[in-house]
């Protein structure tokens, strides 16, 4: 399969990933950065699978569908971190973190 085919999971990895990546800077910079250790490992976690599944899509790799039920399980694990935070990033976090994870189960 072309990459084409896979262009709204492939932004859905990209807006995930920029969202995580914009909550862990901002986890970094909160008074009690040591209550927010397990959303910032996650957010880690989850930019990087998004931003290789998202490569390994355009590349057409051949473990894309094992790749996305990866990114599946961490999506959701970043998310329901995120979601225990009443901080706007980590809720808006969250929601790209879900939505990505409903993104990579539809070709996983």
């Amino acid at each position: 399969m072309s990459h084409e085919q896979y262009q709204s999971v492939i932004q859905s990895l990209h807006d995930c990933m920029e969202a995580c990546n914009h909550c862990f800077d901002s986890c970094l910079q909160k008074e009690d950065v040591n209550m927010m250790t397990e959303c910032i490992r996650l957010d880690r976690e989850c930019a990087d699978i998004c931003a290789y599944l998202e490569q390994s899509l355009v590349r057409n790799s051949p473990f894309s569908a094992e790749l996305a039920n990866v990114c599946a399980q961490i999506c959701e694990a970043c998310g329901n971190e995120c979601q225990k935070h009443n901080h706007d990033h980590c809720q808006t976090c969250a929601e790209a973190c879900f939505a990505c994870a409903e993104a990579c189960k539809s070709i996983a």
